[in-house]
């Protein structure tokens, strides 16, 4: 039998409904055991297994949404959030969908410096953004508000510079633009609506979060056996940057232990050459599915 959803516990998520930030969000809610169908041809999707339901829609609507309360959370980019300038409140930087909005000219042209652009049009998505920057330097453009393909306004002669998002630079380099200024720096974020929410809810977003960071942390984390002899366990202990002290048991062998443990996963190859000239072998490294601290 379905279970009705109680409004005042259950919690409403908004996630991008398509972009370059949902295939990561949707993974990222897999991988901490949510399940849900048809989130491709819904726009509100029930889940299976924990009280959300997630609402689909644009990435320049969520903070508005999640500021007036009709969804709680939202998976978002930062350069959204500030553009709107919504009262929501960060609660998490998720390390992907990284990103900067810059400050781009044509690669032969005059403008060189954010000084250069004083008398000139520039286009952008980001309207706010982009007045704030100049404004607080004192430097007088005019803004042309485009929705999109905003790297080919200075060839269309519609602009003379352009504000935009950028991710690797291949598609200012496309364009014959070169990356002067960077405005603001940005990846994806959870942010949380500032209404006030019931304790059912509050108690919901701590499980998720639970669950969120577990998943995180684990992402960043490796788990780590190996086998040492066990003369050499207390100078393995002093290389091994590891959470807490690692689990050592016997082996068959006389003499002879594995070493279990995990470590952050930047830290592994700095410090395999000192484990094997510590005297461990057969050395492996696994993934972690979630660490819950």
């Amino acid at each position: 039998m379905n279970r009705t959803k109680d409004s005042s516990t259950s919690l409403r998520i908004a996630i991008q409904k398509s972009g370059r930030l949902t295939d990561k969000t949707i993974d990222l809610l897999e991988g901490i055991g949510i399940e849900f169908d048809n989130y491709k041809r819904n726009l509100i999707v029930k889940t299976r297994n924990f009280d959300v339901e997630l609402l689909l829609l644009r990435d320049d609507d969520i903070p508005e949404y999640v500021q007036d309360g009709v969804c709680d959370l939202g998976f978002v980019g930062a350069n959204e959030t500030q553009e709107t300038g919504a009262d929501v409140t960060a609660i998490r930087d998720l390390g992907y969908g990284k990103c900067r909005l810059s400050l781009a000219a044509p690669k032969n042209g005059d403008i060189k410096k954010p000084e250069d652009f004083d008398g000139k049009k520039v286009a952008t998505s980001y309207p706010n953004l982009t007045r704030k920057f100049f404004e607080s330097r004192g430097i007088d453009i005019q803004i042309i508000e485009i929705a999109g393909a905003v790297e080919i306004a200075p060839q269309l002669e519609v602009a003379d510079a352009i504000v935009d998002l950028v991710s690797s630079g291949g598609t200012l380099k496309a364009n014959g633009l070169v990356e002067l200024n960077t405005i603001l720096e940005s990846q994806t974020q959870l942010i949380r609506t500032n209404k006030e929410l019931s304790p059912g809810k509050q108690q919901l977003i701590e499980k998720f979060l639970v669950r969120m960071d577990g998943h995180q942390q684990a992402a960043k984390s490796r788990y780590i056996m190996m086998n040492a002899p066990e003369a050499s366990v207390e100078e393995i202990k002093k290389i091994i940057p590891s959470m807490k002290s690692p689990t050592v048991m016997p082996l068959a062998e006389k003499d002879m232990v594995a070493v279990h443990t995990v470590i952050p996963i930047e830290k592994f190859w700095t410090v395999m050459e000192e484990l094997k000239a510590a005297g461990a072998t057969d050395i492996v490294m696994l993934p972690i599915e979630s660490m819950i601290m």
